[in-house]
């Protein structure tokens, strides 16, 4: 961003772990979207300055920290709101992913959601939509992005759909729990997601996620990471270098294993030993 304004910048991009989406992350300061439509749900998160649109008869200004969502078919445009322009990161979400979500959470089949034609404004949702947006992009750990995603769509399913998904019991299942911390242990290195984790207890996304967070206390990648930090202890105390023990234990660098462990135990795994 200049002193005053924002860049024309705009990078689309794409995730493996969300097929058929796609991703954008960018600024702009004098573009202006003539009127269009997606064939997806249209979920962006503005980050700052603010962007105006006209959507479904109406004029509407969506400030930083607000998600303007648009539904799949319908014509809408774009421009600043204010001098500086706007910075946003959007998700373009296939319709049938969203109606797959829905469907999940409640346990039945469930139409297309539909959301208000209002800006929604939701701190804590927002939140969610960024940290998702950011770990996709980052191409990091699958796992927690992925948890991230199922969270912040189920969370925007939940709160703001029109019809709003009612949520399927979810009885204690021990065995199931076991099979997926296996699945989570058995090999530190290799990647995996959480829909391969579901799969193996033959449960959606939501609901292995959901069961796994509600009987252990940890969400899957946290538990993860939690094994570990609990199996690189012997290799710090025999004196190997906080290098080679990130490397070997799984973590994508030294600074994400450091901030992780010192989460753990309050220090630094240097000072740890």
């Amino acid at each position: 961003m200049h002193a005053d304004r924002f860049r024309n910048a705009a990078r689309y991009w794409r995730s493996p772990l969300v097929p058929d989406a796609d991703m954008v992350t960018a600024e702009y300061y004098d573009h202006e979207f003539s009127p269009h439509w997606h064939d997806a749900y249209t979920v962006p998160v503005i980050e700052a300055g603010a962007e105006c649109y006209d959507y479904r008869g109406a004029h509407h200004v969506a400030e930083a920290g607000s998600v303007p969502v648009i539904n799949p078919g319908e014509v809408h445009t774009g421009a600043r709101a204010v001098d500086a322009g706007w910075r946003y990161r959007v998700f373009y979400l296939p319709v049938p992913f969203v109606e797959n979500l829905a469907r999940d959470m409640s346990g039945r089949p469930e139409s297309s959601p539909w959301f208000p034609d209002d800006i929604i404004r939701d701190a804590d949702l927002a939140r969610r939509l960024l940290i998702a947006h950011r770990l996709l992009e980052r191409d990091a750990d699958p796992l927690a992005a992925e948890l991230a995603l199922v969270d912040a769509v189920t969370t925007l399913l939940g709160r703001h759909a029109l019809d709003r998904p009612d949520i399927a019991p979810l009885a204690a299942d021990a065995r199931r729990v076991t099979t997926m911390k296996s699945r989570l242990a058995d090999d530190l290195l290799e990647p995996v997601t959480l829909a391969e984790l579901a799969q193996t207890v033959g449960l959606s996304t939501f609901h292995a996620a959901r069961l796994f967070t509600r009987e252990t206390g940890l969400a899957p990648h946290a538990w993860r990471n939690q094994m570990r930090i609990v199996r690189a202890l012997p290799a710090l105390r025999a004196g190997a270098s906080v290098t080679d023990v990130a490397a070997a234990s799984g973590f994508t660098d030294q600074s994400h294993f450091t901030r992780h462990f010192k989460r753990t135990f309050g220090v630094p795994p240097g000072r740890w030993r």
